[in-house]
């Protein structure tokens, strides 16, 4: 794998190296050296799917508290996505900055988003699957999220016909 920070501490674009021959090839997708020696959190205790139906689909902005705030890995495994992650550290030198990248099923790129970090994507194809590893458990009483256009943060999302969310996603308050 190949680690590219970005422009955000902590944060990291992933590219796999695949391995090819007649049969195709073979990629890690995760390895706890390789991500603690460039000092990720690289406990893993559960990992999710969302399956989206069409193009257009927003899912975010997603973070957790403490005590369960969590790191995420991010992956597209059929379609393609937007994806969209924002520092929400108060003390950290890129604080409300975000980063966006298209994460693909044919570019197999991951993207890192270490704890205090909120995410969300938008579906560049109808059928899209993401898959997620994160290192702490789903706890709905420290789950929150920030309006995915709040002006704070400037992240200027795809034109599509239309954008589907759901109301919790739509009805996120400005961030303070």
């Amino acid at each position: 794998m190949v680690f590219t920070e970005t422009a955000l501490k902590g944060a990291f674009l992933i590219r796999l190296e695949p391995t090819e021959d007649e049969r195709g090839f073979f990629a890690r997708t995760f390895c706890v050296e390789e991500f603690q020696r460039h000092g990720l959190n690289a406990r893993l205790v559960q990992c999710s799917i969302s399956f989206s139906n069409m193009r257009g689909t927003l899912r975010g902005m997603h973070y957790q508290i403490e005590p369960h705030a969590e790191a995420k890995l991010i992956r597209v495994t059929r379609g393609a996505i937007f994806d969209a992650i924002i520092d929400l550290r108060p003390k950290s030198p890129t604080f409300r900055q975000h980063v966006v990248a298209e994460l693909t099923a044919e570019n197999r790129q991951m993207i890192y988003a270490p704890e205090g970090f909120a995410h969300g994507f938008q579906t560049l194809e109808d059928n899209t699957e993401v898959f997620y590893q994160m290192s702490a458990v789903f706890a709905p009483a420290v789950a929150r999220g920030v309006r995915w256009d709040d002006p704070a943060f400037g992240i200027q999302w795809p034109e599509v016909e239309r954008c589907i969310m759901n109301g919790r996603d739509a009805s996120y308050p400005d961030f303070q």
